[in-house]
């Protein structure tokens, strides 16, 4: 049932889980055949917070190389080489060295121009929304499916200000997440949102290499390189754009910088495609799915979006307890690198250690009464959501000034957000996605 990506469209297990972590901290679970999924070896689940926060913290013992950082292991030798060019993927001293050019190119005047255009796309999308809304006589309120209008779009958004990507090619992105991280669910395997129409010539460049289904209805494996052909595409056509005719952009920085540490050199065309690919990927889905998961927070308390609405200094700790208890990212993988005990286990060398973020999140341990919403949690910034350790998420600044904006804006412009319908979850054993959320408002 844990492993079964099924099980999360109904609802995240918790009870389950927090028996598992409750009783042992660590648990073997199986690797049962699934669709697009053959067998596999199994792997150690980890549930309670101090021991995710000790595998996160220790890659010399945890490796997030050793094997790769996703549950489903590489198919082949050359998958595994080519996943462990990507940050992700990496371990101390070569993920050091990305991660401090990367660093280094979130200067001040940078993050000021970013938290400027977050501000700006979020003043526009709620414009938008609101805009559907006004009637003659007037009045303002409406519907909307808040996952797919409105939370989607911000990240593309901010993202593209941070790549240098023109915003007309933002949808890419959101097919490219799609294929990648929703692979497991039958709405979005084969995601195809993306206009070409109106996009650059880059983007039409790329999207004419998007491979085509095979004759199962599947895309190809989008944990290889030649499962993603038209994003390397782009990523490649960027990167040596941003490194002849620099912008102002985050992506445009990095290609200038050089490595002042040990190691030294710049940072290469194709290790800023892996970099693309995880801005892209991974940087867009945990804002996406925890904007409107905090939002199902809200709905189901209506005291809360009282409390909001009379007081704003409040939302900054809210958005922090929307991410601790909607928890967008589940979990994560490492990979034993030698004999190690973990709450009480014997672990081997090669095995696959699993963190659960959800589990950790909502440990009695760290929080109280872990599955109640709770906006004036004293703790709730004790959240693994962005990570720990050296995998921390680099991105988790701007993932917070997205959400804290929004969250902002739509209490500041309308009286009162309710359900307006059943919301439907992402197939998915990793994600914690909402694929669509009705909401009704008032303004």
């Amino acid at each position: 049932m844990i492993h079964d990506p099924v099980t999360y469209t109904r609802e995240v297990p918790y009870a389950a889980l927090a028996a598992l972590r409750d009783r042992h901290g660590v648990v073997p679970v199986a690797e049962p055949e699934l669709p697009g999924w053959p067998e596999g070896t199994g792997y150690w689940l980890v549930l309670r917070h101090a021991d995710v926060d000790r595998v996160l913290k220790d890659p010399g013992t945890f490796s997030s190389s050793f094997g790769g950082t996703q549950m489903r292991d590489p198919r082949t030798v050359e998958d595994l080489r080519y996943v462990r060019r990507m940050m992700l993927n990496m371990d101390p001293p070569e993920h050091s060295r990305l991660r401090r050019l990367l660093a280094k190119s979130f200067t001040p005047k940078a993050i000021g121009a970013l938290e400027a255009q977050v501000a700006g796309h979020v003043t526009g999308i709620v414009d938008r929304m609101l805009a559907a809304g006004a009637s003659a006589d007037g009045s303002v309120s409406g519907e909307c499916d808040f996952a797919k209008d409105v939370s989607a779009d911000l990240p593309l958004l901010t993202l593209a200000d941070v790549m240098g990507v023109p915003p007309e090619d933002r949808w890419l992105m959101f097919d490219w997440a799609n294929r990648v991280i929703g692979w497991q669910d039958p709405d979005y395997r084969v995601s195809a949102h993306f206009d070409p129409a109106g996009a650059s010539e880059l983007g039409r460049t790329a999207y004419a290499l998007r491979p085509e289904p095979g004759p199962d209805g599947l895309m190809p494996d989008p944990r290889s390189r030649a499962g993603m052909p038209d994003l390397y595409a782009y990523a490649h056509a960027l990167g040596t754009l941003r490194r002849e005719q620099p912008g102002e952009d985050v992506m445009s920085i990095l290609m200038a910088q050089r490595d002042d540490g040990e190691g030294g050199g710049s940072v290469s065309v194709e290790e800023f495609e892996n970099l693309f690919w995880l801005f892209a990927v991974a940087g867009n889905e945990t804002t996406r799915n925890g904007m409107p998961g905090g939002l199902v927070g809200l709905l189901g308390d209506p005291a809360a979006q009282r409390a909001l609405r009379a007081d704003p200094t409040l939302i900054p700790n809210a958005v922090e307890e929307m991410l601790r208890w909607w928890t967008p990212v589940m979990t994560f993988r490492r990979t034993a690198t030698r004999g190690v005990e973990l709450a009480g286990r014997t672990l081997h060398r090669g095995d696959k250690v699993v963190v659960s973020f959800a589990a950790a999140n909502r440990d009695p341990a760290v929080f109280t009464d872990p599955d109640r919403f709770d906006i004036g949690r004293d703790n709730a910034r004790r959240h693994l959501a962005f990570g720990a350790g050296p995998h921390v998420c680099l991105g988790a600044f701007l993932a917070r000034s997205m959400m804290t904006r929004m969250v902002t804006e739509l209490l500041g412009r309308t009286q009162w957000i309710e359900s307006a319908g059943g919301p439907v979850w992402l197939q998915s054993n990793f994600q914690r996605g909402v694929k669509r959320l009705p909401i009704a408002w008032r303004a």
